[in-house]
């Protein structure tokens, strides 16, 4: 059975030096390479976890751009077809912002835009981020955001579900969101929204198998199965270690397919592989 990673970066090694990682890396005890990683790496972690594809995104923020969309595309042109590329943007510059997408997307093959709340300050329903929800509908794309609290140095506020992301959700309903991160400690929250929009996904990178919460196993397992995709947060989280403990949650096999590629694969538009 295929495995789609729908939350992961290629890290340069501005990302990994960035002083908001501090606290991921008090939790993982990694280090700061003093080389770039090589693409080789990200694969190799994907073939020991059984992940047959990844999407890797850049990373824009207001103190400068961690990992360009053209790096991202140098990464998926590297990974023989096993990496995806998701766009980020600046949001301070709404119309280049705008253009930048368009040209990652039409250009570069970019499937997706994501944008990190936290990393701006700026909650999802904030006026910045709406020139680019019309974009991503235009485009066909959907946007991929974080959700629940934030593990590296900033504030959680912006990772509300309500009212944030549910706002966007109502004005924007061709918009396809993926909330990435489940939305803990409002992952109750987070459900309600998928449910509510049928365009509203939720994401479980940045937990392992073990740490789902019980209401997103129940929602999983029953009217959400066509509603949460796997995700790593890789390479906070290794593939193998994220996905251990998965025969204990129980599932049927249409819902693991559905979990592990069904959904991402019809969600981002990728070919399915056997």
């Amino acid at each position: 059975m295929a495995i789609i990673d729908a939350w992961a970066q290629h890290p340069t090694v501005r990302l990994l030096r960035h002083e908001m990682l501090d606290s991921l890396r008090r939790w993982t005890g990694d280090t700061i390479p003093d080389q770039p990683p090589p693409v080789s790496m990200t694969l190799a972690a994907m073939d020991a976890g059984g992940v047959d594809t990844a999407l890797i995104s850049a990373w824009y923020g207001p103190e400068g751009v961690l990992i360009s969309n053209d790096e991202v595309a140098g990464f998926v042109a590297e990974s023989g077809g096993r990496l995806v590329g998701v766009a980020s943007v600046d949001l301070r510059k709404p119309m280049v912002a705008v253009r930048e997408l368009r040209r990652a997307v039409t250009e570069l093959g970019m499937k997706a835009l994501r944008i990190v709340p936290w990393l701006w300050g700026l909650p999802p329903n904030d006026r910045r981020y709406y020139p680019l929800y019309a974009e991503c509908v235009e485009l066909g794309i959907p946007f991929c955001t974080q959700v629940g609290h934030t593990g590296p140095l900033r504030t959680s506020e912006t990772g509300r579900p309500i009212p944030y992301l549910d706002d966007v959700a109502l004005e924007f309903p061709e918009l396809v969101i993926v909330g990435g991160h489940i939305g803990y400690p409002w992952t109750t929250e987070m459900i309600a929204v998928a449910t509510k929009y049928p365009n509203v996904y939720i994401d479980t990178s940045a937990y392992t198998v073990r740490r789902y919460p019980p209401e997103l196993v129940a929602y999983l397992k029953s009217h959400g199965r066509g509603k949460v995709l796997f995700g790593t947060n890789y390479p906070m989280i290794l593939p193998q270690r994220a996905l251990a403990g998965l025969d204990d949650l129980g599932l049927d096999d249409e819902c693991r397919e559905l979990f592990l590629s069904g959904n991402a694969s019809r969600i981002f538009g990728l070919a399915k592989s056997d």
